[in-house]
């Protein structure tokens, strides 16, 4: 990639599931492009100001957006995204994250899964788009509804923290935000049949006025070279 004119800026807001692999590749990008990120963060969806559709809402300026593609599909709808400019980066499957130094119990069935959260004091999930779907979607099928004591946290990160802590047994959340959570360790992907491989994805910010500079970060970060850093993430790469 050619350097362009260090005056080229980019505000980037994004989600939790991708920020592992992000962090990571940034600093090549702005090395080899001359473009500055100034980077924030929000939910992929959910309810409340954290939200990235609330931040947005409320005038928080953005070029570029990574989030969750639920939640994408939710912006463009709204009109907030440059139309084709989306793409999606890479996918990760909801996991267990156990406290650090913690027995590891088996989590690869739906019923030992089952068994460990009716009898967990607490689960932490977060309270976006893997939170919406296991609170909505699995514990009603499942029949533990109601059954569970849930504890749901604005951000991965948060629930990642409640096991850290203690005050959770177990937490729910994409594996990219276990894998480089502090005070947790990953026990598992939960199995197949109540699973969500979460996709996540980029788009340039509608009013945006670097939209030549965003495009360029989302061919990047889904380009061959980012893979590696995405696969150490715990999350598969879908650029092409």
């Amino acid at each position: 990639m050619c350097p362009v004119a260090a005056s080229a800026q980019l505000k980037v807001m994004i989600s939790g599931g991708f920020s592992g692999p992000y962090e990571r590749l940034l600093p090549e990008f702005e090395r080899t492009t001359g473009i500055k990120v100034t980077t924030g963060s929000g939910s992929s969806q959910g309810k409340g100001p954290q939200t990235i559709a609330a931040q947005l809402a409320r005038g928080l300026p953005a070029d570029v957006v990574i989030l969750s593609r639920e939640g994408l599909t939710e912006l463009v709808a709204q009109g907030r995204i440059a139309a084709g400019t989306d793409a999606d980066l890479a996918r990760t499957p909801i996991g267990v994250a156990v406290r650090a130094g913690a027995p590891k119990p088996d989590v690869g069935s739906v019923d030992a899964l089952k068994r460990l959260l009716v009898q967990a004091k607490a689960v932490a999930v977060p309270s976006s788009t893997s939170g919406i779907f296991l609170v909505e979607e699995v514990f009603p099928r499942l029949g533990i509804a109601g059954k569970v004591n849930v504890k749901m946290t604005p951000r991965g990160t948060g629930a990642a923290a409640l096991v850290a802590s203690g005050e959770a047994d177990f937490g729910l959340l994409p594996v990219s935000e276990i894998v480089h959570a502090p005070g947790v360790e990953y026990a598992g992907k939960i199995a197949e049949e109540i699973q969500l491989h979460q996709v996540f994805a980029a788009a340039v910010v509608a009013e945006s006025k670097q939209a030549d500079a965003g495009r360029r970060l989302i061919a990047y970060l889904s380009s061959a070279q980012s893979a590696a850093a995405i696969r150490e993430g715990g999350m598969e790469p879908l650029g092409k």
